[in-house]
């Protein structure tokens, strides 16, 4: 849903130098710019992983296309992007938003938890889909998710538990480089798209526990693929239409690798699934 950008909150850490903005909807969104330093393509890369996370059913944040006119740039000087010593403007335009969960003024979100407090966390399990996610779509960048305490009813769809209780749950965020960022690439490493933190692994005992999320991914629907092609601005493509549907035709024709990709992580320097039987 497209939304026009209204205040600006702060500045958010990382090398895309996102900006938290609230918008016309009443949310607020975390918000990487077309002309981002990372490259344009990060925006594209995160359009499409929101899309396949949502069809996985692995939790995600809501996104939209912001737009960013040139009275709101006018109002909030310092929206800017800082490139060494140099400042370079934000172009007017639509750039991506991830919607941050809930009131930054009254929600905390937490991108690091005690493995005490990780471990409680109650879609822990998701990150075995996750990690079966980015190995097919070649995350060049280990995992990253955020964590907040929240009404378990409302986040988690299909959650049994009472409409009052409070939980932490986690979202899987910033996946400008699957396809290995701005480069377009699928290539394999024992260690891409891990989490940091092995504590989300111990329940690993093999490919079971990877599902539903490594069958969907296995049969994944190419509408899917179609539906948030369209959806994307012909500004973030620029001349690029051509390489990203050669892309994703190789990532359709690489669907069945993924249990072969997930298995060669036991290869790597330290093997995150100490209990696999």
């Amino acid at each position: 849903m497209p939304v026009d950008a209204r205040r600006l909150i702060r500045k958010m850490r990382g090398g895309a130098q996102a900006h938290l903005i609230e918008a016309s909807d009443g949310h607020f969104y975390v918000v990487k710019f077309l002309n981002n330093p990372q490259h344009r393509r990060i925006l594209v890369n995160e359009w499409i992983s929101s899309a396949f996370l949502h069809y996985l059913a692995i939790s995600t944040p809501a996104v939209a296309m912001v737009r960013v006119s040139e009275t709101f740039l006018g109002d909030h000087p310092e929206a800017y992007i800082q490139l060494g010593s140099r400042r370079v403007a934000v172009e007017p335009g639509w750039h991506f938003g991830s919607r941050f969960p809930g009131d930054p003024a009254r929600n905390v979100v937490y991108d690091f938890l005690p493995d005490a407090l990780l471990e409680k966390t109650e879609n822990l399990g998701e990150f075995a889909g996750a990690l079966a996610f980015d190995k097919w779509i070649g995350n060049a960048d280990s995992r990253q998710a955020v964590f907040f305490r929240a009404r378990l009813k409302e986040w988690l769809p299909g959650s049994t538990a009472h409409p009052l209780r409070l939980g932490f749950v986690s979202q899987m965020v910033d996946n400008g480089y699957v396809f290995e960022g701005p480069h377009w690439k699928l290539t394999d490493s024992p260690i891409q798209g891990l989490y940091f933190r092995p504590t989300v692994y111990r329940s690993v005992r093999g490919l079971d526990d990877f599902q539903p999320w490594l069958d969907r991914i296995v049969h994944f629907p190419e509408e899917i693929v179609d539906q948030a092609m369209k959806q994307i601005p012909a500004a973030w493509l620029a001349g690029d239409e051509e390489e990203i549907a050669t892309l994703l035709d190789r990532l359709l024709a690489r669907c069945r690798r993924v249990p072969d990709l997930i298995e060669a992580c036991r290869g790597g320097r330290v093997n995150p699934f100490p209990n696999w039987l």
